[in-house]
C-alpha cells in the first residue's frame, strides 16, 4: 500500500510524464463546433435575478464575474466536463488542439530569474533569425527582463502576438561581452502531438502521442510511414497521460489498425440518436503486431482508440486502467468571445461498453478519484479494481471486458514505488533536475557538442559518481538537504531523470524518451510479447 506522505508525489509522477491530464479535466473530448443563436424570448428567471442583482445591490459589483460565475456552478451540477471558457481564456485552450499559436517559436526556461532559450522551434521565426540553446533573453522590446522577477505568463504575453507582428530582442550569449540584437516577426508556431518516434531494435516502432488534436493523424501518418521504412513490422503506441481531443483524429487513427466496416466506435445521447463510426478503408497497419500502452492519465480518444483495437482483438493493451470519460461535448461560442462546452452524448466501444466511471458522487469526489484510485492500492495490484457483471461483455475472440470506469489493460504494469523517497519529493518540488540539467549543458556546451547524434549519446553518456555528487551539492543550493538514504533509494531514478533532460536540452524529445524508455516496464513488456515471452 502507498504511504500517504508519497501521495503526491506519486500523483505528479503519473501525470506529469508527456502530457498533463489532472487538474485538466476541461480538456474535453469536441465532437463538433455551433454557434450560438438565442432561442427564446421567453422570461428567464437567471437573468432576470442578475439584473436586479446588477442593478439594486448596496454596493457595486461586476456582472461580468457574477454571470460567469454563475455558469459554472451550473454547469458543474450536470457533468465534470461541461464546462465554461471566458472569452479571455478560449485561444490558450483551443490552441494545444488546434496545432499551432502565434509568437517567437521558442521554449525557454526561467533560471535564477533570467529567461534560458532551451530550443528554438523548428522551423519557427527564431530558428531563422538565429537564436540559439542557452542563449538569455535581457530585454524585449527595450524593456529588461532579466532581474524583474518575471513570471512564465508574462513571457508568454511579450513574446507571444500576431502573425506578420515585430518584437525585438537583446541576448546574452556565453562567450560575447555585447548583447546582441534580434528582430523577430511573430508566425504560426506548430503544437506537434507526436510527442517522439523512432525503433527501438530492429522490428519494434514506438509511437508516442500526447494529445488528439487538428493535425495529430497527419503526423501519425508520416511517423508510421518513416517507421515502416526502416523495417517496422511490430509497433508500440504510447497513448499514456494524453487526456484526448477531437473525435475525428482518434477514428481516423483507429482506422489505420482494423479492416474496412469494422465499428471504432459510436455515439449517443438523449437529443443525439445513435451515430456509428466505422473503419472506411485498408488502414497502413492492419497486419502488425500492435501494443497500445495506457494509464490513469489516458482519456478519451485515447480510451476509444484502445477501446476499438481491444475489442477486435487487434492489439494487446498494455499498462493501468484509464482514466474512464466516455462523455462527448459540443462547444457553442457566444458573441462576446466566449464558449461553451456541454455533454451531449456518450460514446461506446465496438462491444457497447460505456466507459465513463460513475460521478454520482459530485464534482469535487470526480476529481479526487484519480488519487483514491492510488490510496487503495490499485496503482499497485490489479487485484484492487473491480468491476460488477453487469458491466461484463465479451469479444470476438472470447476474451472478457468490462465497462463502467475505463479499459482495463491485457497486461497490468504496476507503478513502482520502491524508488521514491522524502528526497526525491524535494527535488521535484524544487525542480532540481531540470535546473541542474540545463546548468551543465550551458557549462559544458562545447564538449556536449561531440555528441553528433541520438544513439551516440545514449550508448556513452553516463551520469557517473562524481556527475552525482554535483548534483547532490546543486541540490543543497536549492534547499534540498543531502539525504544519504534517500539518495540510494531514488538515486537510479534521478540519475535516469538527469541523462534524459540532458538529452532533451541537445537533441529534443528525440534524446528525452528513448532514455526514459530503456527501463520502461510497459515498453519491456510489450517487446517481451510480441516476441512471444510473456508469462
Amino acid at each position: 500500500m502507498i504511504h500517504k506522505k508519497y501521495l503526491p508525489l506519486i500523483i505528479f509522477g503519473m501525470l506529469a510524464i508527456g502530457v498533463f491530464l489532472g487538474a485538466r479535466l476541461n480538456t474535453t473530448f469536441i465532437q463538433s463546433k455551433t454557434f450560438f443563436t438565442s432561442r427564446s424570448t421567453q422570461f428567464n428567471k437567471l437573468s432576470e435575478i442578475i439584473s436586479y442583482i446588477s442593478n439594486e445591490y448596496v454596493d457595486t459589483i461586476d456582472q461580468k464575474t457574477l454571470v460567469d460565475n454563475s455558469i459554472e456552478k451550473i454547469l458543474q451540477q450536470l457533468d465534470p466536463h461541461s464546462s465554461y471558457i471566458p472569452a479571455e481564456d478560449l485561444q490558450a485552450v483551443n490552441e494545444s488542439l488546434e496545432g499551432n499559436f502565434e509568437g517567437i517559436g521558442i521554449e525557454f526556461y526561467i533560471l535564477e530569474d533570467t529567461i534560458m532559450v532551451v530550443s528554438a522551434i523548428s522551423g519557427g521565426p527564431s530558428e531563422a533569425v538565429g537564436i540559439l540553446p542557452g542563449d538569455r533573453i535581457v530585454k524585449v522590446n527595450e524593456e529588461i527582463v532579466a532581474g524583474v522577477g518575471i513570471s512564465n505568463r508574462e513571457v508568454l504575453q511579450k513574446l507571444r502576438g500576431k502573425g506578420g507582428t515585430e518584437v525585438t530582442v537583446q541576448i546574452a550569449r556565453r562567450g560575447l561581452k555585447k548583447l546582441l540584437p534580434f528582430k523577430i516577426v511573430r508566425g504560426k508556431i506548430p503544437i506537434y502531438s507526436v510527442d517522439v518516434a523512432y525503433m527501438i531494435n530492429d522490428s519494434t516502432g514506438l509511437i508516442k502521442i500526447s494529445r488528439f488534436a487538428a493535425t495529430t493523424f497527419d503526423e501519425f501518418k508520416k511517423a508510421l510511414a518513416d517507421l515502416q521504412a526502416e523495417g517496422m513490422n511490430h509497433l508500440i503506441l504510447d497513448l499514456r497521460g494524453n487526456p484526448g481531443g477531437y473525435l475525428d483524429a482518434a477514428i481516423r487513427m483507429a482506422d489505420e489498425f482494423l479492416p474496412d466496416r469494422k465499428l471504432i466506435v459510436y455515439t449517443e445521447g438523449k437529443s443525439r440518436p445513435r451515430t456509428s463510426y466505422s473503419a472506411t478503408r485498408k488502414g497502413d497497419f492492419e497486419t502488425g503486431n500492435l501494443a497500445v500502452l495506457i494509464d490513469e492519465g489516458s482519456a478519451s480518444a485515447s480510451e476509444i482508440v484502445a477501446g476499438a483495437v481491444q475489442d477486435w482483438d487487434r492489439a494487446v493493451i498494455i499498462g493501468r486502467r484509464t482514466f474512464g470519460k466516455g462523455l462527448v461535448q459540443e462547444q457553442t461560442v457566444f458573441p462576446d468571445g466566449s464558449a461553451l462546452r456541454l455533454t451531449i452524448a456518450r460514446y461506446y466501444t465496438p462491444t457497447g461498453r460505456s466507459i465513463q466511471k460513475p460521478y454520482s458522487g459530485g464534482y469535487e469526489d470526480y476529481l479526487r478519484e484519480i488519487q483514491n484510485r492510488a490510496s487503495h492500492g490499485e496503482l499497485e495490484s490489479a487485484d484492487s479494481i473491480h468491476f460488477t457483471d453487469t458491466l461484463k461483455y465479451t469479444t470476438p475472440g472470447g476474451k472478457t471486458v468490462y465497462g463502467g470506469g475505463g479499459i482495463m489493460p491485457d497486461y497490468f504494469i504496476p507503478l513502482d514505488t520502491s524508488v521514491y523517497s522524502e528526497y526525491l519529493q524535494q527535488v521535484i518540488a524544487n525542480a532540481v533536475i531540470s535546473q541542474f540539467a540545463y546548468d551543465y549543458v550551458d557549462k559544458n556546451r562545447k564538449a556536449l557538442d561531440g555528441y553528433t547524434s541520438v544513439k551516440q549519446f545514449i550508448n556513452t553518456f553516463s551520469v557517473n559518481e562524481q556527475f552525482m555528487r554535483e548534483f547532490v551539492k546543486y541540490a543543497q543550493t536549492k534547499g534540498v538537504n543531502h539525504d544519504e538514504k534517500g539518495l540510494k533509494i531514488s538515486g537510479s531514478l534521478i540519475s535516469m531523470q538527469l541523462k534524459a533532460n540532458i538529452g532533451r536540452l541537445l537533441f529534443r524529445n528525440e534524446g528525452f524518451f528513448p532514455v526514459l524508455y530503456e527501463n520502461d516496464p510497459s515498453v519491456i513488456k510489450a517487446v517481451q510479447v510480441f516476441a512471444g515471452e510473456e508469462n
